[in-house]
């Protein structure tokens, strides 16, 4: 079953002479449960495809359809409460609240929604990812690793439809990216949760099901 699919996406920034197609004519489809890796050198247009598939930017023409939704075809305010219900995001920086502890800022979207919190879901994630000696803490007494899991927590919290990481590593060691990506894999599996990643790192692409390349803002090769 398709929970996310792009058609004949496109990004242009500028006119005429001066004109930038950051994507061009993408097209891509992501089954239920995937874990697929998008990877580009800089400047390839993996960021752009990533905040279209997201809706935080709209196209200059194509559609994206998210767990059966044309993202473009709602109203701004529509948008907003359909992303914060149906996509989790984890960027390379954690974007935490410091004055929240761990557990507030895993269950601040859900809050913010209005919506009720599963505690026996929240519970399985935070074993999952190893912060239950951690719920108390607050940000700033974390480690990179620690607030990236708590980051991963948050994006899973409210069962999203897919989750989108923007080079979720990026911040991270070696052997801490190692074992985010470790965790960012059993989690999918464990909560069949879909997962788009974006990332400039051959290695840890390779952790993904499938892995997309993208090079001036068209999809060239899969496997």
């Amino acid at each position: 079953m398709n929970i996310l699919q792009a058609e004949n996406l496109k990004k242009i920034y500028g006119s005429g002479e001066n004109a930038v197609h950051a994507l061009d004519g993408v097209n891509l489809t992501v089954e239920k449960g995937e874990f697929i890796a998008i990877v580009g050198t800089s400047g390839s247009g993996k960021s752009t495809l990533l905040h279209m598939l997201g809706g935080l930017d709209r196209p200059t023409d194509g559609k994206v359809t998210v767990d059966g939704k044309d993202l473009f075809s709602l109203k701004e305010e529509a948008l907003t409460i359909f992303r914060r219900r149906k996509i989790g995001f984890v960027f390379q920086s954690y974007n935490l609240v410091p004055v929240l502890n761990v557990y507030e800022n895993i269950v601040l979207p859900i809050e913010l929604d209005g919506g009720k919190i599963n505690s026996g879901f929240i519970e399985q994630i935070v074993q999952v990812l190893g912060l239950e000696g951690r719920l108390d803490a607050l940000p700033n007494q974390l480690s990179g690793g620690q607030q990236q899991r708590v980051a991963i927590a948050r994006a899973l919290a409210s069962a999203p439809a897919i989750i989108l990481a923007d080079e979720p590593t990026g911040n991270l060691d070696s052997k801490t990216s190692q074992d985010v990506l470790s965790l960012l894999k059993i989690t999918s599996r464990k909560f069949s949760q879909t997962i788009v990643m974006i990332t400039h790192n051959e290695e840890i692409a390779q952790m993904a099901d499938r892995i997309i390349r993208i090079e001036d803002g068209r999809i060239f090769t899969r496997n």
